[in-house]
């Protein structure tokens, strides 16, 4: 008699459910991570003026410490081994309340007067400020992480065989939401109210956060149960054997992955296209202010842009990649669509117009990669070793995200025309284009099948 039990990921709800749960924890902390980057101007003014009499060096420092502890501590590749070892419900719920307690200590180093106590910080003479606040968007950094590999290890374990594609286009194009919010909200609200009213709306998503994810627990602890229940029968489908064996990781299972010439491509590849796309972001506000002109309380809408219009192009894109394959030819277009906005906010133009078409662009291509890149992921590697490859993806990912910002800063106190900064971020995504190229040579020789659909007829 054919056995008509099914796991609860076969369920459309229940996984969409799942999807949106997940993706709101995510989101509450891409919000998070974005919301003091329209605060650069408010920041270096003085503090008779309401600022922290931050420079734009000091700025450059506290951006990159978000990835501090991931790099220079390894925690990013050890949050992969927790996940892979304890699992998606314990590593979530130790992601959120870290990124809670990040906040928290970014909060102190915001709010609390430090007189004209200094500290040095490799090579950097900080004021105390900067550097507290750096110590907690660091601590909020490892949780950032940690979030962001759990979650997507969630969407492979809910949605493989389904719409996988589609699934991480629109959890990336909720994590795109909330920096957008952050974008556009976060200098409005610090000018009507305080320097310190945006990071406590922060907390208070983070919680949000936090509760959804609990929610999510439950929810898969119950696709253990129907896994389980499965797996009794004698009729289980050899795909789902397949998967719950491979949930069972070996400290022998990282070799899997070094040795995979194709996961180190993507490593490479995310690398330069984040390293381009991310920190451009915290510095394009005022950006929008010295070279173009537009108005402070406007100047984060203006940057709002590209995260926003990633929210209804990620999943298109993700739909495409699902339905007709492609995928790496979707990254090679967003990694040169990129390239070409750099370039051009290079040129001596000071047309808004000019500013906003370029940033329209940037959002096609910040759409085109991601919602192609991540489902390429399990493609390559074992769902045993998948939290421990997305972590060493985004270890080394951070290298880039840490070192940019600072050489950003730095650029653009000897440049404030921005034309030296734009050059470094154009180069770094030229980079990411010429390594998504070869990418698609390996998969032709390798067949990943990185270019065929993701759902199953």
């Amino acid at each position: 008699m054919k056995d008509i039990r099914h796991r609860l990921n076969d369920s459309p709800f229940a996984r969409w459910t799942v999807l949106i749960i997940v993706a709101t924890a995510m989101m509450m902390g891409y919000f998070v991570n974005d919301v003091m980057s329209p605060l650069e101007t408010l920041l270096e003014m003085p503090r008779s003026e309401g600022g922290l009499g931050w420079t734009p060096s000091d700025y450059g420092f506290f951006s990159g410490a978000g990835s501090f502890i991931n790099v220079f501590l390894l925690m990013l590749f050890f949050s992969g081994l927790i996940l892979d070892k304890m699992g998606i419900r314990f590593t979530g719920i130790l992601a959120c309340s870290l990124m809670a307690l990040g906040t928290l200590l970014k909060l102190y180093g915001v709010t609390t007067d430090f007189g004209d106590a200094e500290i040095v910080i490799f090579g950097f003479q900080l004021p105390m400020s900067v550097a507290v606040a750096s110590l907690g968007f660091a601590i909020f950094g490892v949780g950032y992480e940690m979030t962001g590999i759990t979650v997507s290890k969630a969407m492979v374990r809910w949605f493989t065989g389904h719409e996988l594609a589609l699934a991480m286009g629109i959890q990336l194009a909720m994590a795109r939401l909330g920096t957008a919010a952050a974008l556009s909200i976060s200098a409005p609200i610090a000018r009507h109210f305080s320097l310190s009213t945006p990071l406590l709306v922060s907390l208070a998503f983070l919680i949000i956060g936090l509760l959804a994810f609990l929610v999510f627990c439950v929810m898969d602890r119950k696709l253990d149960a129907s896994s389980a229940s499965i797996s009794s029968s004698a009729s289980i489908s050899c795909a789902n054997r397949a998967t719950e064996e491979g949930e069972e990781f070996h400290w022998g299972d990282i070799l899997v992955t070094l040795r995979n010439p194709g996961f180190w491509l993507i490593t490479i590849f995310c690398v330069l296209f984040y390293s381009a796309v991310s920190p451009f972001l915290k510095f394009s506000t005022k950006l929008m202010v010295m070279k173009y002109g537009v108005d402070t309380d406007l100047a984060g809408f203006f940057s709002s842009i590209a995260p926003f219009g990633t929210i209804l192009m990620t999943p298109l894109f993700g739909l495409i990649y699902d339905r007709y394959g492609k995928g790496v030819s979707l990254v090679i277009t967003g990694a040169l669509m990129l390239t070409a906005v750099h370039f051009g906010f290079s040129l001596p133009m000071h047309s808004s117009t000019i500013a906003i078409a370029l940033m329209v662009t940037l959002s096609i291509g910040y759409s085109l990669a991601p919602a192609a890149l991540w489902p390429c992921v399990p493609k390559i590697i074992p769902l045993k070793c998948l939290g421990t490859a997305y972590s060493m993806i985004f270890f080394i990912q951070n290298f880039g995200r840490a070192i940019i910002p600072m050489c950003v800063g730095k650029a653009n106190e000897t440049d404030p025309s921005y034309t030296t900064s734009m050059l470094i971020f154009g180069f770094t995504a030229l980079g990411a284009a010429i390594t998504a190229i070869a990418i698609l040579v390996v998969d032709q020789k390798k067949h990943y099948g990185l270019q065929l659909p993701n759902i199953k007829k």
